[in-house]
């Protein structure tokens, strides 16, 4: 019983001196909640529960660069894309800051950036993990919440899943022509010299 109390004072212990070691520790506890709530409203597919995550005048590029300027915007990109009918049956997001934001100014507002491991399953099932980078501006709304002002996610194009499978179905569909066109031409070829004994 007595190292089960040690053991629980040595982790509100340390719980307790990252506290007061960390500079403007309430802000960023703030800013956490923020990303993971985030992640938590993608993963269990409540869209609109991200628009008051992001300010009013929000600037967001999607990682398909398409361009969100306004928060009613944001549900209408996720449901057309994972809605019912939509290109795409789930995506399953984990997002992680590489650091604390930068806090700027009287720290309202600050510069933040950092990895999305992105698991996208396809309509027809197939499933592709992702690696995104996403570098975020965050500023302290009129109400005293802490908002999204602009985001951008991208990805790097030559390490992608999703061009692989394109492009290994591009050689598979080279592979197959050629095959085709050989097959046609023999069959041409042989036609060709069946007629010509015919006539002979």
């Amino acid at each position: 019983m007595n190292k089960i109390i040690v053991a629980l004072c040595l982790i509100l212990g340390g719980t307790a001196a990252y506290s007061a070691e960390e500079a403007d520790h309430a802000i960023h506890e703030e800013l956490r909640a923020l990303l993971q709530g985030m992640q938590q409203a993608i993963n269990a597919k409540r869209y609109s529960d991200l628009e008051p995550y992001f300010h009013e005048n929000l600037r967001v590029t999607t990682i398909n660069q398409e361009v969100i300027s306004e928060r009613s915007e944001i549900t209408d990109y996720f449901e057309r894309w994972f809605g019912e009918g939509g290109y795409l049956a789930s995506l399953e997001i984990s997002l992680t800051a590489d650091d604390t934001t930068e806090l700027y100014g009287d720290k309202t507002y600050g510069i933040v950036r950092g990895t999305g491991n992105e698991k996208y399953v396809l309509a027809d099932g197939r499933a592709f993990d992702m690696v995104t980078r996403w570098t975020g501006t965050v500023v302290k709304d009129t109400d005293g919440q802490w908002r999204i002002l602009a985001l951008h996610i991208g990805t790097n194009f030559l390490d992608n899943p999703i061009l692989s499978v394109a492009e290994s179905s591009l050689k598979t569909f080279a592979a197959g022509g050629a095959l085709a066109g050989l097959v046609l031409g023999w069959l041409f070829t042989f036609l060709y010299m069946r007629r010509r004994r015919g006539g002979a």
